[in-house]
């Protein structure tokens, strides 16, 4: 009687097994659609700016889960080659057993939200994600032993990635010194009303590079001397920032505040003040990722893929542009215009809080525009919709380029940039973004064109 009854046991629970991996095997589209890597990451940029992250420090928090996603499911896709060896630092990525049956979808996901629950502050957002997304896994009939033994991948793949970024010198920096004000310099960054914060990473650019050399590789002329002659170059630029915020037109507004990025907006009235918490420059274009990836209809090994070299041209423009802001340490033309021209006058966006030269709008959106042109080609139009959140209108361009450049001179309808800082770092965002193309191999072949 008890053989019987062990064998019937034994009949259901393997009737059970054969059911539930019938039922994974039927939902593998499941797995497989890349709106649950978008879900994942859009639950990254929302804990971001919840947490309030600068923007070089969100390049970071967006390239280290990219690349953990990427290196993970690159093993359904021999096609794909791995970073490893051609990104500074990054050692042979380990291996899963091929003997045993992985979601490598799974895993790449679980990856991804491993490292990104390491490296921002409201881990316990992420992991409400995490339990949620996983149940609709197990729903879906996923066998434990390979949830599992994927998780168990994605974790080790993670922890590689972890042990690679604990070295690119983010820690150090965070002991590294404070920048001290030159009070007596009318030509150098001072911190700016309302909030007169202090200068943001003012040592990013010794932050480990990944695909450039160093952080000054791309060092471009200086901006025009300073000077308060009528006649001099600088002069005749900031009268140019003056004219243009005391007659902007509607359209200029709109395109001011659309790609404004400002993480942290201080509103003062009285003795009360709010902040406005949006996305970052690098989120924006992170966003705008999602929409073309889904408007291509990539699949889940493209989407990664896609977003991985996104943000790897972020993080390195970051450093680029960082480098020579705090070289150069350009004042802001707020700061000059209410010394000598006009005491009163506001820029329409509020002036961040790091110098001037170069704009970082102008490299970084240049540099994301390359590499998305370069996956989706030259004339690839788009409807972005990535400010609809913070409560502005969708605007469509024909282009990444077409984006890009307008990202670029909404810095001096916003009233925080000279016009040298927007040419030179469109230059600057150029150079990043082909240095990258050039100097990455990921595929044997380019995604079609959708």
């Amino acid at each position: 009687m008890k053989i019987k009854t062990v064998f019937i046991i034994l009949f259901f629970q393997f009737f059970i097994s054969c059911s539930s991996y019938e039922e994974y095997k039927s939902n593998v589209n499941f797995y497989n659609n890349p709106d649950l890597f978008h879900r994942s990451m859009q639950k990254l940029t929302d804990i971001i700016v919840y947490d309030i992250f600068s923007p070089p420090v969100a390049s970071r928090i967006y390239v280290y889960p990219s690349i953990a996603a990427y290196e993970v499911l690159i093993n359904d896709y021999p096609n794909y080659k791995s970073l490893a060896g051609q990104i500074n630092g990054l050692s042979s990525i380990p291996k899963p057993d091929f003997n045993k049956e992985y979601s490598f979808p799974i895993a790449s996901i679980y990856a991804f939200i491993n490292v990104g629950k390491d490296l921002i502050f409201s881990e316990n957002k992420i992991l409400s994600f995490q339990e949620e997304l996983f149940d609709e896994f197990q729903e879906k009939g996923v066998p434990r032993d390979i949830l599992e033994r994927s998780m168990d991948y994605g974790l080790l793949v993670a922890n590689h990635i972890k042990m690679w970024y604990a070295k690119d010198n983010y820690k150090q920096t965070r002991s590294f010194p404070k920048y001290t004000i030159q009070r007596d310099d009318e030509e150098s960054w001072k911190p700016t009303p309302p909030d007169y914060m202090e200068g943001i990473e003012p040592h990013w650019n010794k932050i480990r590079t990944l695909v450039v050399d160093s952080s000054n590789q791309f060092m471009i002329k200086p901006p025009p001397e300073f000077s308060l002659d009528k006649n001099s170059i600088f002069f005749k630029d900031l009268i140019e920032v003056y004219e243009i915020g005391n007659n902007l037109s509607d359209e200029e507004k709109e395109i001011a505040s659309f790609w404004d990025c400002n993480p942290y907006v201080s509103h003062h009235k009285g003795h009360a003040m709010f902040a406005t918490k949006k996305i970052t420059p690098g989120g924006h274009w992170i966003g705008i990722t999602k929409i073309v990836s889904k408007k291509a209809k990539l699949n889940l090994m493209e989407t990664i893929y896609t977003y991985t070299m996104v943000s790897i041209g972020l993080f390195d423009a970051f450093i680029i542009c960082w480098d020579e802001k705090w070289r150069s340490i350009l004042v802001r033309p707020e700061t000059i215009i209410n010394q000598h021209l006009d005491e009163d006058w506001m820029p329409f966006l509020q002036t961040p809080p790091f110098p001037e030269y170069t704009s970082g709008h102008s490299v970084i959106s240049t540099a994301a525009a390359n590499i998305l042109t370069h996956i989706l080609g030259d004339d690839f139009e788009f409807l972005d919709t990535t400010e609809e959140i913070y409560g502005l209108p969708a605007r469509n361009f024909r282009s990444f380029l077409h984006a890009s450049e307008e990202a670029a001179i909404s810095r001096i309808y916003g009233g925080i940039h000279y016009m040298p800082a927007i040419t030179y770092g469109v230059e600057q965002g150029e150079k990043v973004g082909d240095y990258v193309l050039n100097n990455i191999n990921l595929k044997n072949k380019l995604i079609s064109k959708k």
